[in-house]
Protein backbone atom coordinates (compact mmCIF):
# COMPACT_ATOMS: atom_id res chain seq x y z
CA UNK A 1 0.00 0.00 0.00
CA UNK A 2 1.39 3.54 -0.93
CA UNK A 3 2.07 5.66 1.99
CA UNK A 4 0.29 9.29 1.69
CA UNK A 5 2.83 11.94 1.54
CA UNK A 6 2.94 14.63 4.13
CA UNK A 7 1.56 18.10 3.11
CA UNK A 8 3.64 21.03 3.00
CA UNK A 9 2.23 22.32 6.57
CA UNK A 10 3.14 18.58 8.05
CA UNK A 11 6.40 19.68 6.88
CA UNK A 12 6.66 22.57 8.37
CA UNK A 13 5.08 21.76 11.34
CA UNK A 14 7.77 18.68 11.96
CA UNK A 15 10.44 21.19 10.54
CA UNK A 16 9.22 23.41 13.45
CA UNK A 17 9.14 21.02 16.12
CA UNK A 18 12.83 19.91 15.46
CA UNK A 19 13.78 23.55 15.67
CA UNK A 20 12.59 23.62 19.46
CA UNK A 21 13.12 20.17 20.62
CA UNK A 22 16.26 21.53 22.37
CA UNK A 23 14.37 24.26 23.81
CA UNK A 24 12.32 21.61 24.82
CA UNK A 25 14.59 18.74 26.37
CA UNK A 26 16.32 22.05 28.44
CA UNK A 27 13.29 23.02 29.73
CA UNK A 28 12.20 19.37 30.78
CA UNK A 29 15.84 18.52 32.00
CA UNK A 30 17.28 21.92 33.43
CA UNK A 31 14.26 24.11 34.53
CA UNK A 32 11.22 22.16 35.92
CA UNK A 33 13.26 20.92 38.63
CA UNK A 34 14.60 23.87 40.19
CA UNK A 35 10.51 25.60 38.71
CA UNK A 36 9.36 23.12 41.33
CA UNK A 37 11.81 23.53 44.23
CA UNK A 38 11.43 27.15 43.66
CA UNK A 39 7.57 26.48 44.29
CA UNK A 40 8.57 24.88 47.66
CA UNK A 41 10.68 27.05 48.76
CA UNK A 42 8.08 30.09 48.54
CA UNK A 43 5.63 28.03 50.74
CA UNK A 44 8.62 27.35 53.47
CA UNK A 45 11.02 28.49 55.67
CA UNK A 46 14.24 27.25 54.86
CA UNK A 47 17.01 26.87 57.06
CA UNK A 48 20.72 26.30 56.46
CA UNK A 49 22.87 23.17 58.00
CA UNK A 50 25.13 21.58 57.96
CA UNK A 51 24.12 19.39 55.76
CA UNK A 52 22.42 21.26 53.49
CA UNK A 53 18.56 23.15 54.64
CA UNK A 54 15.80 21.89 56.05
CA UNK A 55 12.51 23.27 54.73
CA UNK A 56 9.35 24.02 57.42
CA UNK A 57 6.01 24.74 55.58
CA UNK A 58 4.44 27.79 56.58
CA UNK A 59 1.78 28.37 54.11
CA UNK A 60 1.37 31.36 52.44
CA UNK A 61 3.26 33.50 55.30
CA UNK A 62 6.10 34.27 52.70
CA UNK A 63 3.34 35.96 50.26
CA UNK A 64 2.03 37.96 52.86
CA UNK A 65 5.41 39.03 53.88
CA UNK A 66 6.42 40.48 50.51
CA UNK A 67 3.32 42.11 49.43
CA UNK A 68 2.18 43.12 53.06
CA UNK A 69 4.85 43.26 55.46
CA UNK A 70 8.19 44.18 53.17
CA UNK A 71 8.23 47.98 52.24
CA UNK A 72 10.53 47.09 48.90
CA UNK A 73 9.05 44.75 47.14
CA UNK A 74 5.83 46.78 46.08
CA UNK A 75 7.80 49.68 45.03
CA UNK A 76 10.00 47.84 43.58
CA UNK A 77 7.48 45.65 41.37
CA UNK A 78 5.18 49.11 40.78
CA UNK A 79 8.31 50.80 39.12
CA UNK A 80 9.20 47.75 37.18
CA UNK A 81 5.78 47.30 35.63
CA UNK A 82 5.63 51.04 34.85
CA UNK A 83 9.12 51.00 33.15
CA UNK A 84 7.97 48.05 30.97
CA UNK A 85 4.89 49.88 29.51
CA UNK A 86 7.17 52.85 29.09
CA UNK A 87 10.34 50.41 27.45
CA UNK A 88 8.56 48.13 25.20
CA UNK A 89 6.59 50.33 22.75
CA UNK A 90 9.84 52.64 22.52
CA UNK A 91 12.09 49.55 21.76
CA UNK A 92 9.80 48.13 19.18
CA UNK A 93 9.27 51.57 17.61
CA UNK A 94 12.69 52.36 17.48
CA UNK A 95 14.18 49.39 16.49
CA UNK A 96 11.19 48.87 13.62
CA UNK A 97 12.43 51.96 12.40
CA UNK A 98 16.24 51.60 12.10
CA UNK A 99 15.51 48.57 10.47
CA UNK A 100 13.67 50.27 8.05
CA UNK A 101 16.80 52.62 7.36
CA UNK A 102 18.73 50.40 7.63
CA UNK A 103 17.52 48.34 4.94
CA UNK A 104 17.48 50.91 2.30
CA UNK A 105 20.69 51.17 -0.34
CA UNK A 106 23.35 53.63 0.62
CA UNK A 107 26.89 54.00 0.96
CA UNK A 108 28.49 52.51 4.16
CA UNK A 109 25.01 50.31 5.33
CA UNK A 110 27.74 47.79 6.28
CA UNK A 111 29.33 50.14 8.99
CA UNK A 112 26.11 51.91 9.84
CA UNK A 113 24.25 48.40 10.40
CA UNK A 114 27.51 47.03 12.78
CA UNK A 115 27.48 50.55 14.62
CA UNK A 116 23.29 49.91 15.06
CA UNK A 117 24.23 46.33 16.28
CA UNK A 118 26.63 47.39 18.95
CA UNK A 119 24.28 46.97 22.09
CA UNK A 120 23.75 43.14 22.00
CA UNK A 121 27.85 43.14 22.31
CA UNK A 122 27.60 46.08 24.94
CA UNK A 123 25.23 44.01 26.69
CA UNK A 124 27.54 40.59 27.03
CA UNK A 125 30.66 39.85 28.19
CA UNK A 126 32.92 41.90 30.56
CA UNK A 127 31.23 45.19 29.43
CA UNK A 128 27.73 43.64 30.78
CA UNK A 129 30.06 44.31 33.89
CA UNK A 130 30.71 48.02 33.10
CA UNK A 131 27.58 48.44 32.39
CA UNK A 132 26.41 47.28 35.39
CA UNK A 133 27.84 49.14 37.54
CA UNK A 134 26.27 51.92 35.89
CA UNK A 135 29.83 53.21 34.47
CA UNK A 136 28.14 54.51 31.32
CA UNK A 137 26.10 56.63 33.27
CA UNK A 138 28.24 57.88 36.07
CA UNK A 139 30.95 59.08 33.18
CA UNK A 140 27.75 61.29 31.79
CA UNK A 141 26.23 62.36 34.60
CA UNK A 142 30.29 63.63 35.33
CA UNK A 143 30.43 64.88 32.31
CA UNK A 144 27.26 66.81 32.60
CA UNK A 145 28.69 68.35 36.28
CA UNK A 146 31.71 69.64 34.74
CA UNK A 147 29.60 71.31 32.02
CA UNK A 148 27.51 73.08 34.53
CA UNK A 149 24.31 71.06 33.65
CA UNK A 150 23.97 72.21 30.09
CA UNK A 151 25.46 69.42 28.56
CA UNK A 152 22.11 68.90 26.55
CA UNK A 153 18.63 69.08 27.23
CA UNK A 154 17.69 67.40 30.64
CA UNK A 155 14.30 65.30 31.40
CA UNK A 156 12.65 67.78 33.91
CA UNK A 157 13.84 71.29 31.43
CA UNK A 158 12.05 68.40 28.65
CA UNK A 159 8.98 68.19 30.85
CA UNK A 160 8.76 71.89 31.09
CA UNK A 161 8.54 72.23 27.62
CA UNK A 162 6.14 69.81 26.93
CA UNK A 163 4.09 71.03 29.28
CA UNK A 164 4.44 74.62 28.56
CA UNK A 165 3.48 73.32 24.85
CA UNK A 166 0.34 72.30 25.99
CA UNK A 167 1.02 68.37 26.25
CA UNK A 168 -0.82 66.32 28.69
CA UNK A 169 0.78 65.40 31.73
CA UNK A 170 0.49 61.59 31.20
CA UNK A 171 2.13 62.00 27.95
CA UNK A 172 4.85 64.45 28.88
CA UNK A 173 5.19 61.82 32.03
CA UNK A 174 5.49 58.88 29.11
CA UNK A 175 8.44 60.56 27.07
CA UNK A 176 10.10 62.34 30.22
CA UNK A 177 10.59 58.55 31.54
CA UNK A 178 12.02 57.45 28.49
CA UNK A 179 14.12 60.26 28.29
CA UNK A 180 15.75 59.13 31.70
CA UNK A 181 15.79 55.50 30.70
CA UNK A 182 17.33 56.32 27.28
CA UNK A 183 20.65 54.40 27.72
CA UNK A 184 18.93 51.11 28.97
CA UNK A 185 16.79 51.55 25.98
CA UNK A 186 19.24 51.76 23.14
CA UNK A 187 21.55 49.01 24.73
CA UNK A 188 18.53 46.58 24.76
CA UNK A 189 17.16 46.71 20.71
CA UNK A 190 19.89 45.14 18.93
CA UNK A 191 18.11 41.85 19.01
CA UNK A 192 14.80 43.38 18.25
CA UNK A 193 16.65 45.24 14.92
CA UNK A 194 17.87 42.52 14.09
CA UNK A 195 14.52 40.21 14.03
CA UNK A 196 13.22 43.41 12.07
CA UNK A 197 16.08 43.76 9.86
CA UNK A 198 15.64 39.92 8.27
CA UNK A 199 11.76 40.11 8.00
CA UNK A 200 12.16 43.04 5.94
CA UNK A 201 15.00 41.48 3.51
CA UNK A 202 12.75 38.65 3.58
CA UNK A 203 10.09 40.63 1.93
CA UNK A 204 9.64 39.63 -1.93
CA UNK A 205 10.34 42.17 -4.04
CA UNK A 206 8.08 41.52 -6.48
CA UNK A 207 5.74 42.81 -4.19
CA UNK A 208 7.16 46.15 -4.11
CA UNK A 209 7.37 45.80 -7.92
CA UNK A 210 3.86 44.75 -8.12
CA UNK A 211 2.46 47.71 -5.72
CA UNK A 212 4.90 50.26 -8.24
CA UNK A 213 3.04 49.08 -11.52
CA UNK A 214 -0.28 49.64 -9.96
CA UNK A 215 0.62 52.88 -8.69
CA UNK A 216 0.64 53.00 -4.73
CA UNK A 217 2.49 55.51 -3.05
CA UNK A 218 4.95 54.75 -0.17
CA UNK A 219 2.79 55.41 2.66
CA UNK A 220 0.14 52.74 0.66
CA UNK A 221 2.96 50.39 0.11
CA UNK A 222 4.37 50.53 3.65
CA UNK A 223 0.70 50.08 5.54
CA UNK A 224 -0.83 47.26 2.79
CA UNK A 225 2.63 45.42 2.25
CA UNK A 226 5.47 45.77 5.13
CA UNK A 227 3.78 46.05 7.81
CA UNK A 228 1.22 43.49 7.42
CA UNK A 229 4.06 41.25 6.74
CA UNK A 230 6.00 41.99 9.44
CA UNK A 231 3.05 41.74 12.23
CA UNK A 232 4.68 38.40 13.94
CA UNK A 233 7.65 39.73 14.05
CA UNK A 234 6.07 42.59 15.95
CA UNK A 235 4.16 39.67 18.06
CA UNK A 236 7.92 38.14 18.62
CA UNK A 237 9.86 41.09 19.61
CA UNK A 238 6.84 42.08 22.46
CA UNK A 239 7.19 38.87 23.99
CA UNK A 240 11.40 38.97 23.52
CA UNK A 241 11.36 42.39 24.98
CA UNK A 242 8.88 41.46 27.98
CA UNK A 243 10.80 38.72 29.06
CA UNK A 244 14.49 39.99 28.46
CA UNK A 245 13.16 42.89 30.91
CA UNK A 246 12.45 40.18 33.37
CA UNK A 247 16.06 39.87 34.18
CA UNK A 248 17.67 43.37 33.69
CA UNK A 249 15.68 45.42 36.28
CA UNK A 250 16.42 46.91 40.03
CA UNK A 251 13.59 44.01 41.20
CA UNK A 252 15.53 41.44 40.26
CA UNK A 253 18.54 42.44 41.95
CA UNK A 254 16.32 43.11 44.71
CA UNK A 255 15.14 39.69 44.64
CA UNK A 256 18.93 38.35 44.19
CA UNK A 257 19.89 40.46 47.20
CA UNK A 258 16.86 38.76 49.42
CA UNK A 259 18.01 35.51 48.93
CA UNK A 260 22.46 35.54 48.84
CA UNK A 261 22.70 38.66 50.90
CA UNK A 262 19.86 38.27 53.42
CA UNK A 263 19.82 34.27 52.73
CA UNK A 264 15.88 34.94 52.81
CA UNK A 265 15.66 32.56 50.43
CA UNK A 266 11.61 31.28 50.87
CA UNK A 267 10.73 35.08 50.90
CA UNK A 268 12.56 35.40 47.81
CA UNK A 269 11.24 32.58 46.16
CA UNK A 270 7.76 34.16 46.86
CA UNK A 271 8.67 37.39 45.28
CA UNK A 272 9.93 35.28 42.34
CA UNK A 273 6.58 33.75 42.04
CA UNK A 274 4.57 36.97 42.49
CA UNK A 275 6.79 38.59 39.54
CA UNK A 276 6.59 35.82 37.35
CA UNK A 277 2.92 36.03 37.80
CA UNK A 278 2.80 39.34 36.98
CA UNK A 279 4.89 39.35 33.75
CA UNK A 280 2.58 36.06 32.88
CA UNK A 281 -0.44 37.83 32.89
CA UNK A 282 0.71 41.02 31.05
CA UNK A 283 2.20 38.31 28.10
CA UNK A 284 -0.67 36.85 27.89
CA UNK A 285 -2.85 40.24 27.44
CA UNK A 286 -0.41 41.35 24.63
CA UNK A 287 -0.75 37.86 23.04
CA UNK A 288 -4.45 37.54 22.80
CA UNK A 289 -4.34 41.64 21.67
CA UNK A 290 -1.59 41.54 19.64
CA UNK A 291 -2.67 38.20 17.57
CA UNK A 292 -5.43 39.55 16.28
CA UNK A 293 -3.77 42.03 14.17
CA UNK A 294 -1.20 39.12 13.02
CA UNK A 295 -1.13 38.21 9.25
CA UNK A 296 0.54 35.26 8.05
CA UNK A 297 1.09 35.03 4.52
CA UNK A 298 1.36 31.36 4.11
CA UNK A 299 -1.74 30.64 6.70
CA UNK A 300 -4.34 28.16 4.84
CA UNK A 301 -7.28 29.87 3.71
Amino acid sequence: MRRKSLTIAQKKGIAGFIFLLPVILGLIFLFILPLIDSLRFSFSLLTITDDGFDLTFIGWDNFNNALRVNPDFNRHLVEAMLDLLIDVPIIIILSFLFASILNQQFRGRALARAVFFLPVILASGAIAIIDGADFAQNVMRQTMDEAGGTGGLQAFQLESLLLGAGLDSTIVGYLTGAVDRIYLIVTSMGVQLLVFLAGLQSIPVSLYEASKVEGATSYETFWLITFPLLTPLILTNVVYTVVNSFLTNDLSDFVREMAFRNFNFGLSAAMSWIYFLCIAVILFLLVRFISRYVYYQDAEK
